[in-house]
Order: C-alpha cells, then structure tokens, then sequence
C-alpha cells in the first residue's frame, strides 16, 4: 500500500510512503497528475519513507516526467533509499531526472 501527501510550498512537494507497485501505480499516477492540474510546476518527489518500487513504478515515475516536461517543468526524487535508487540507476532514468539520497 502506498501513500501519497501534498505539501503546500511554493513548489510541488510530494511525500511518498510504503510500495508501490503493479496493483498501485495507475493510483499513484492519477494522484499525482490530479495534484500537478492543480498546482502545476516541477515536481519533488520526498522518497525518504518509501519502502519499495517495482519496474511499473518506474515506467510510472517516466510517464509523469514526460506528462510535465510537456508544461516545462521537471521531475525530481530526494531522500531516495539506496536500494531504490538502484533500480532508477541501473535503467539510467538518473540521466532523465535528478534522484538524490
């Protein structure tokens, strides 16, 4: 189970937590996408607290990039667990966007 929390600052600020993965991504996405038509700018995703991704997340986290490069705006993770930045890593989606621990 995943949870999603909207910060309000100047900028999209977006608390994960717990996993997301094939049965939860299409939720995530709409979450997000439906908090960005709300307040449209780049996106800081705050990883510190989630556990776990699959490869549908991935995919995921690269078709909410593209949905707001489209608009100018960027698409980055912070506080990511090493394990996890591994993953974006090894598909080279740390060339596509920023991903710090």
């Amino acid at each position: 189970m995943q949870e999603v929390t909207v910060k309000n600052s100047p900028a999209l600020e977006i608390e994960l937590s717990g996993e997301i993965d094939s049965k939860n991504a299409e939720e995530f996405e709409a979450e997000v996408l439906n908090a960005y038509a709300e307040k449209q700018g780049d996106i800081t995703f705050d990883c510190e607290n989630l556990q776990f991704i699959d490869s549908t997340t991935l995919g995921t986290f690269v078709k909410i990039l593209k949905f707001v490069q489209k608009n100018g705006h960027t698409l980055r993770l912070v506080k990511t667990q090493p394990r996890i930045k591994k993953l974006f890593v090894i598909c080279a989606l740390d060339s596509l966007m920023e991903i710090r621990s």
